[in-house]
């Protein structure tokens, strides 16, 4: 099932020291009722990933985009019903030329080839920091890593460029040659000239709210392998 480049909790939810990822001065979103309330639903809304062969809580108001139109067979893909947010579920090659926090870096870097965001000024890691493999359902891996940083992203093939916020979540399982790579794609200011600021303009007049890093978080936490024949 694993393609090539781009193609290629133990219990509830546990807090983190997320703070060390959030650039300096943001502010999170949160939901009405508090973070507790976010991952008491997200921990409710286990969903299969792959056939089955391994699950998370994906956030709420999420669309499987498989059903709009053809996915790869080693991603899985959900937007928000009602903002321009993104998460990519990945099994990658393991790419063993790299270790530790480079490999984050290493991918983070081909997204930013796959939205030509290679040039000067149009992608920046912000921080890379170690996820406590106590505080993963999934066991199997090596290390586990979150990687935060900024791309400038055109939508399709439209010249507006929007500033994208990248949290990637990057699990190693050098025993099945596998890197999962778990992609937040969080927009932080969006061009009035792009077809996302309708999208964006119009999640306002429904009132529904945004994923916040905690969904995020959730959903790394509660990543579980349950059939490791999907690496083939």
């Amino acid at each position: 099932m694993l393609g090539a480049g781009r193609l290629a909790v133990r219990g509830a939810c546990t807090a983190v020291a997320w703070s060390s990822i959030i650039p300096e001065g943001q502010v999170l979103p949160r939901r009405v009722g508090g973070d507790k309330q976010d991952r008491m639903q997200d921990v409710r809304l286990g969903r299969p990933l792959f056939g089955g062969a391994l699950s998370a809580t994906i956030p709420y108001s999420a669309k499987d985009i498989s059903e709009l139109r053809e996915i790869p067979d080693n991603q899985e893909v959900f937007a928000h019903c009602h903002t321009d947010q993104s998460i990519i579920v990945e099994l990658l090659e393991f790419q063993n030329h790299v270790q530790n926090e480079d490999a984050a870096r290493y991918h983070f870097e081909d997204v930013a080839g796959s939205n030509k965001a290679l040039a000067p000024g149009t992608s920046e890691v912000r921080t890379v920091v170690a996820l406590p493999k106590s505080q993963l359902s999934l066991e199997e891996c090596s290390s586990a890593w979150l990687l935060t940083g900024t791309q400038l992203v055109a939508k399709f093939n439209e010249e507006a460029k929007n500033t994208v916020t990248f949290y990637l979540g990057l699990f190693r399982l050098p025993q099945f040659s596998t890197d999962i790579l778990v992609t937040f794609n969080d927009p932080l200011s969006i061009s009035l000239d792009s077809s996302s600021a309708v999208a964006v303009g119009a999640d306002q007049q429904v009132g529904t709210e945004p994923w916040t890093l905690n969904n995020f978080q959730c959903l790394l936490q509660s990543l579980r392998l349950h059939d490791p024949g999907v690496f083939g």
